[in-house]
């Protein structure tokens, strides 16, 4: 692949798509589905009481590692990193031409969005521990001898995760469908509001609102889930992914985080179809008000599917119908992490080389502050489309199977005995027709 100019490219989301993939799309999804359906009847057969309780797994990390992570330094060095990328980033963003070739773009929309899934998957919940955010709350609490865990208010518990939800739609409108994203003053705007609008409610409710309401940090703190590293008691240790994803906690919103989260990632690969794009073009109605309706619709769609599909399985004496969604939304994270992976693998790699490259450039001026300026982009994914395909099926599978694993260890904790395998059909339905769509769409980009 030769190395095209930053404005055809940039904003290319899904690089790499079906024309990159050598695999017959039927054979990938019947494969898929078929590994799905394996790995129920297996579960169901041989796996009858809960093997991941968050409560009682896991080992303690080395004592030097834990140590140093709960060090004063340590934080304080996170901190200090998350601030100066801040602080670059407001440079760059206000002091910065209105090109595409401004690093700012790639900042937001690469190392941020799609760059926070890699790290918290090594790292843990990442966002939590550099938000710029969070340090300036923290400032001004030294500044004036209050707690930053404490705000003026306490947060309501009815709201749980639904300001992150609509933060994060918000965050994917303007990438996907608002016209002008590549202009730098709506996304500079974008960030000023979402800066303003953490920093408020930091102030009113203390730090849980960020662990409740932060988009970035509730998405981080969900994809850190399938990290080997949890805490308990204040120690760090060393546990399977799926233990850790039964400590997700259950909240309001939850559900709709994850659908927006897949939904939306779902509608990116949809929007560059063949089909779409014929319709876009053969209709009278506006492009932008088709555009609006498909990314509600597939959130939405894939929110109530996923309900439906809980909603409908047993339940216990003392389990309600309505709080099923949200008791087993933690199975949908590896699903998110597996498609994400899948559809932004190449989009992360190259275009992030690309960020890297102009941020040493920033002003565009011949500058090279960071040593990368003369760096050229390694295409070498992209030269290996078998590869290429072959790991995208491969993360799609792999989140699905690990989502069955894990709506069968809560199933098996929920259910009455008798509705053990019976009870979980609807749910299996639901994340083999999240399975056949996936690919489909996959391939379909």
């Amino acid at each position: 692949m030769p190395d095209v100019p930053v404005g055809d490219r940039a904003f290319a989301h899904g690089i790499g798509g079906s024309a990159d993939l050598p695999i017959s799309p039927s054979l990938a999804i019947a494969g898929a589905v078929a590994a799905l359906v394996i790995s129920f009847t297996v579960l169901a057969i041989a796996w009858r009481t809960p093997r991941y309780d968050e409560a009682t797994t896991g080992r303690p990390a080395p004592a030097w590692l834990d140590g140093l992570v709960a060090s004063t330094g340590w934080r304080f060095a996170l901190r200090a990193l998350g601030f100066v990328v801040f602080a670059y980033t407001v440079m760059v963003a206000v002091l910065g031409e209105d090109l595409r070739t401004n690093p700012f773009f790639g900042i937001v929309f690469v190392w941020w969005w799609v760059g926070l899934v890699p790290l918290s998957l090594l790292f843990g919940p990442v966002w939590k521990m550099i938000s710029p955010v969070r340090t300036i709350n923290l400032a001004f609490a030294k500044l004036s001898g209050s707690d930053p865990e404490v705000g003026v208010f306490t947060y309501p518990q009815r709201l749980g995760h639904w300001p992150a939800a609509i933060g994060l739609f918000a965050f994917v409108w303007l990438e996907l469908v608002y016209p002008f994203m590549t202009e730098l003053g709506p996304v500079r705007l974008w960030c000023a509001v979402y800066v303003a609008a953490m920093l408020i409610g930091g102030a009113l409710f203390g730090n849980t609102f960020y662990e409740h309401a932060d988009p970035f940090e509730v998405y981080s703190t969900l994809v850190g889930k399938l990290s080997v590293w949890g805490t308990r008691e204040g120690r760090l240790l060393v546990r399977s992914p799926l233990a850790n994803l039964d400590s997700v906690v259950v909240r309001p919103g939850l559900v709709a985080v994850l659908a927006v989260l897949f939904g939306s990632t779902a509608f990116d690969s949809f929007r560059d179809s063949s089909e779409w794009v014929s319709f876009i073009q053969s209709t009278t109605v506006s492009s932008y008000l088709l555009n609006n309706l498909a990314l509600l619709s597939f959130c939405i769609g894939v929110g109530l599917v996923f309900a439906l599909g809980c909603m409908l399985t047993g339940v216990g004496p003392e389990t309600s119908r309505r709080s099923l969604p949200d008791r087993y939304a933690h199975s949908i994270v590896p699903i998110v992490v597996g498609y994400v992976v899948a559809h932004y693998l190449t989009y992360l790699v190259e275009f992030g080389q690309r960020t890297l490259i102009l941020a040493s450039d920033p002003f565009g001026d011949g500058s090279n502050i960071l040593g990368t300026g003369d760096w050229t982009i390694n295409y070498w994914l992209s030269y290996h489309p078998t590869l290429l395909a072959n790991t995208k099926v491969i993360a799609v599978v792999v989140g699905h199977v690990l989502g069955v694993i894990a709506a069968h260890d809560r199933a098996v904790r929920l259910l009455p005995a008798r509705h053990q395998l019976t009870g979980q059909l609807p749910l299996l339905f639901a994340m083999v027709a999240f399975t056949a769509g996936g690919l489909y769409l996959l391939f379909a980009a």
